[in-house]
């Protein structure tokens, strides 16, 4: 049988040691943290937040994965009464549709866009300048990046495409992304994995050297692990909002900024649970330059909470803020996609696995598509040594 380790309990590390165990091999987990979940995991208590706002796209290649295993579980449907509730700040108002000329961005026989040249760029000549900055400013939902405008032009289309698709893509496990875990952590464990939590690794030499070895952390944490200043990508900076408000007829569903970047949505239209009877959860993430504080996020937050959730400050019963600093996914620059990332194969047994590395994918996909290469490289890697001695 052969063995493999996976440093990291979440979502990444989960998905990479369910397929290894499901291959046959022996897989042990170290977290460093008292539950698995890493970015996924759900806060306890009345107030069922996650770290930013998080979605599951029903389009990319974890989705199947997921139902086929029945780790998906219940979902919670957007009404459509709420759903008819999103609205788009632009030109400083709210406004119910898009403008005219960002739809032209949004067709689907629009060409391929390119990758060396930036979105802002490619996307003026086709809808207006305009146009092509509140489609870039829309697209930041699914980036995290104060300014996806800079951005290569493939990176950003492909991005907007599946956040703007109808119908949508975007689907949200009921009780939030904790039960996800919880069911693929119930997966590994009928597997037969082995996963150890407090157990944070500061070394690989504390591991079986022969052992292939994942680590599923975050790339900050895997230079450190692996001493190597090469593993660095651009990411974002984001400041986060979340805020539980009483209930009052006529609050927006999504405020999504088009003047600038920034997105807040109710989470409670789809998902009751996620707060006390008579409140509303809402969270929002507003991406911010290197030169900006949370300070500077929150502020703007503010300005489209007053437009989308009147009255809201009298109304707020619980509140919470906090800076994601290079948490939020990689982002390619003009000249770059995912294959130019850091590669998963670190040679010598090890293999990366997470949302900054080089596989394809939306958000979370690119953990779940990484995953999945490093298990398939450290096996077969693995068995042609075990042939070989």
């Amino acid at each position: 049988m052969h063995r493999i380790t996976v440093v990291g309990g979440g979502f990444a590390g989960l998905t990479a040691a369910i397929t290894a165990a499901e291959a046959g091999a022996k897989v042990t987990v170290y977290e460093a943290h008292h539950t698995l979940g890493g970015r996924a995991r759900t806060a306890e208590g009345p107030y069922r937040t996650n770290e930013g706002p998080h979605a599951l796209y029903s389009g990319g290649p974890h989705w199947a994965w997921l139902k086929q295993r029945d780790l998906i579980g219940p979902l919670a449907p957007i009404p459509p009464l709420e759903a008819a509730r999103l609205r788009l700040r632009h030109r400083g108002v709210l406004r119910r549709t898009p403008p005219f000329a960002m739809l032209k961005l949004l067709r689907p026989a629009l060409p391929q866009a390119p990758v060396d040249v930036d979105f802002l760029t490619w996307a003026t000549g086709i809808a207006g300048e305009e146009g092509a900055r509140a489609a870039a400013h829309y697209s930041a939902v699914a980036l995290f990046h104060h300014d996806p405008g800079a951005l290569s032009a493939a990176f950003v289309q492909e991005r907007l495409r599946r956040a703007t698709k109808l119908p949508p893509e975007a689907h949200y496990p009921k009780g939030g992304w904790a039960n996800l875990i919880d069911r693929m952590a119930a997966r590994a464990w009928n597997l037969g994995v082995r996963m150890e939590t407090l157990s944070r690794i500061d070394s690989l030499d504390r591991l079986t050297t022969d052992t292939p070895v994942v680590v599923a952390t975050s790339l900050d944490a895997a230079r450190r692990l692996l001493r190597d200043d090469s593993l660095t990508w651009t990411s974002g900076r984001t400041a986060l909002i979340d805020l539980a408000v009483r209930t009052r007829r006529g609050d927006a569903f999504v405020v999504s900024d088009l003047d600038g970047t920034g997105w807040l949505e109710r989470f409670t239209a789809q998902d009751r649970s996620l707060a006390p009877a008579g409140e509303q959860l809402i969270q929002g993430q507003i991406p911010i330059a290197p030169h900006e504080t949370r300070a500077d996020g929150i502020a703007r937050a503010e300005q489209l909470l007053d437009l989308g959730f009147p009255g809201w400050r009298e109304r707020v019963t619980w509140r919470r803020e906090a800076l994601a600093n290079g948490r939020t996914g990689a982002v390619d620059l003009p000249g770059t996609s995912w294959r130019d990332r850091p590669a998963v194969d670190r040679g010598d047994g090890v293999y990366l696995a997470g949302d900054q590395v080089a596989a394809p994918g939306v958000l979370s996909e690119v953990s779940f598509n990484s995953a999945l290469t490093a298990v398939s490289l450290a096996l077969g890697r693995h068995a042609l040594d075990l042939k070989r001695a």
